[in-house]
């Protein structure tokens, strides 16, 4: 990383508010009042709304979210790998609340446009000035696999209930037994997930069910970070040896499950599971897709100097259901995403031109408790083509061949990434 260090970098893109205050120099410029509502009380979702009140108190900020708690995806393979409760990963919402933020634990079943209001499942409307829509994602059911089978083979691609099925099968499943996880097409949150994961499992194995095996059936021909995991494979758990504690496929045709035998039927095969995790392939947040932002697609396409949907004005989606490539449906670019829409939401409702956007987004994974991996990557607004693009030069990858002090220091970032990035999203 040019002209900066890796730990600094990390440190200023993790704290939030040193990244705030240079993206709101001046976010002061007069009071504009209005009312915005907030849909969704994610990563997303929850730094807009706490960030619009920190650039202007005078805006009437209304966060609707239907959960009194917040189970983070990010650190959820941590407890599936038993390194982490969940109560650990929960956050509520009273640092919103401290921040004048009203919290109103709801859930919104129509937005109407033109009224520009919203009307909520007990009955009460809400209008605004502004709406932000940031319900992360919805499943795409299908090939045996439906919402009514995944009370029973989960997903766990939403934190919470799901997160601790996972971790309890895995504790239940016999030393020997077969672990299998079905990673889903692009575009998904969380890329290297499924990767971290058969790490979390296999250092649970490792410690635990040391005969276990895991199994991973990707309908991809690469994965995110992928040299990275399979070199930390290699050295903790055997990979590419008869002795190796994972399996990995790829381009894999996944043709169907079979939910009372735990089968996946590929193109090619069967495989039998002790213990399934079938990850769906993935779509925006039903709101967003019932209200119009999706069009006739998955996803919704935004400006990406605003995040204001190109389809519907006075709208801003961000987090997992926008189209913003090439930053990744990760909860640090949500995070990201929600500093710069809460600056263009206050300069609109300002009646001023918006601050020129920038972003970062700073992934980590462990591989075990003292094996870390990360990339990083900022961008800017391409002015020849008014799309996101990377910032060259900028970013970095761990290294490859990196000695064990280099991995567990990057494991120790890890920690201190979640806990700064929950602090500013949630504190």
């Amino acid at each position: 990383m040019a002209g900066i260090s890796r730990r600094d970098f990390i440190r200023a893109a993790g704290g939030g508010v040193a990244l705030g205050s240079l993206l709101f120099g001046v976010s002061n410029a007069r009071a504009g009042g209005g009312h915005v509502v907030v849909i969704g009380g994610g990563f997303g979702g929850a730094t807009a709304a706490k960030y619009i009140r920190l650039i202007d108190p005078t805006v009437e900020v209304t966060l609707i979210e239907p959960a009194k708690t917040y189970v983070t995806c990010p650190g959820s393979n941590w407890v599936i790998g038993g390194l982490r409760k969940i109560g650990q990963i929960t956050m509520t919402y009273d640092g919103l609340k401290r921040h004048g933020v009203k919290v109103v634990h709801d859930m919104v079943t129509h937005v109407d446009p033109d009224k520009r209001s919203v009307k909520l499942k007990s009955g009460g409307t809400l209008t605004y000035d502004r709406l932000v829509v940031s319900p992360g994602i919805d499943f795409k059911w299908g090939k045996g696999y439906t919402e009514a089978v995944s009370q029973a083979i989960p997903h766990a691609w939403k934190a919470g209930p799901q997160t601790t099925l996972l971790r309890k099968q895995l504790e239940a499943m016999p030393d020997g037994g077969t672990f299998i996880i079905v990673p889903p097409n692009n575009p998904f949150r969380c890329p290297p997930g499924p990767a971290e994961r058969i790490s979390m499992v296999a250092h649970y194995f490792k410690k635990h069910k040391p005969k276990a095996k895991i199994i991973a059936l990707d309908p991809k021909g690469k994965f995110s970070k992928q040299g990275l995991f399979i070199e930390g494979w290699k050295k903790l758990y055997g990979f590419g040896t008869e002795n190796s504690m994972i399996d990995y496929h790829q381009t894999v045709e996944i043709e169907e499950i079979d939910p009372k035998t735990r089968t996946v039927v590929t193109g090619v095969d069967e495989f039998k599971a002790d213990v399934l995790n079938f990850i769906p392939d993935q779509k925006a947040g039903a709101i967003a897709r019932a209200t119009g932002l999706a069009g006739d697609g998955d996803w919704c396409p935004i400006d990406g100097r605003t995040f204001e949907s190109t389809l519907i004005k006075g709208i801003h989606v961000i987090g997992d259901s926008s189209i913003a490539k090439p930053l990744p449906k990760s909860g640090f670019a949500a995070n990201s995403e929600a500093k710069v829409c809460a600056a263009a939401v206050v300069a609109l409702l300002q009646d001023r031109p918006v601050p020129e956007p920038s972003w970062v987004n700073t992934c980590y994974s462990l591989v075990a408790p003292d094996y870390g991996i990360s990339v990083a990557m900022v961008y800017e607004i391409d002015h020849a083509t008014g799309k996101i693009a990377k910032v060259k030069g900028s970013g970095g990858l761990s290294p490859a061949d990196a000695p064990q002090k280099v991995r567990k220091n990057e494991a120790l970032y890890a920690q201190s990434w979640w806990m700064t990035i929950t602090a500013d999203t949630w504190g």
